[in-house]
C-alpha cells in the first residue's frame, strides 16, 4: 500500500471548501439581483396603476370644472332668459355633472387596486429566508 492520501474525488468531494464558498456566494447574489428586479417590475406595475387612477381623477377634475363653468353659464343665461337659453346649459351642466361621476367614481375603483408592497417579492423573500434557516427540508 502507498501512502498517498486519498484524492478529493476518492474522498467524495469534487470541489473545495473555498469553490463550494465562492458558488453559494455567487448563487446568492444572483438571487439577490432577481428578488431586486421583481420589487422593480412590481413597483413599476403598482405605479403604471396610480397613473391611471390619477388620470381619471385629472379628469373628474376637469369634469367638475366644467359643470361648474356651465352652471355658471345656466345661472347667467337662466336668469335673462328665463326659459330657453337656460334650461339648455342646465341641460349641459347635468351632462357634465355624470361625466364627473363616472370619472371619479372609475378613479376611485382604480385607486383601491393599487397596492404600495411589492407582495411577490415580500413572499419570495420569506421563502427565501426560511429556506436559509432550513437549507435541507
Amino acid at each position: 500500500m502507498s501512502s498517498i492520501p486519498p484524492s478529493p474525488a476518492e474522498r467524495g468531494q469534487d470541489r473545495s471548501v473555498g469553490e463550494l464558498l465562492s458558488a453559494v456566494t455567487s448563487d446568492v447574489q444572483t438571487l439577490f439581483r432577481q428578488e431586486i428586479d421583481l420589487a422593480k417590475a412590481e413597483v413599476r406595475q403598482e405605479a403604471t396603476k396610480a397613473g391611471k387612477a390619477a388620470g381619471m381623477y385629472g379628469g373628474a377634475g376637469f369634469a367638475g370644472y366644467m359643470v361648474l363653468l356651465f352652471l355658471s353659464l345656466a345661472a347667467v343665461l337662466g336668469l335673462s332668459n328665463v326659459m330657453d337659453g337656460g334650461w339648455a346649459a342646465l341641460i349641459v351642466t347635468g351632462v357634465w355633472a355624470i361625466v364627473a361621476a363616472v370619472l371619479y367614481q372609475r378613479g376611485r375603483t382604480q385607486m383601491r387596486t393599487v397596492s404600495p408592497t411589492p407582495q411577490q417579492t415580500v413572499e419570495t423573500m420569506k421563502e427565501n429566508a426560511e429556506w436559509a434557516r432550513h437549507p435541507s427540508g
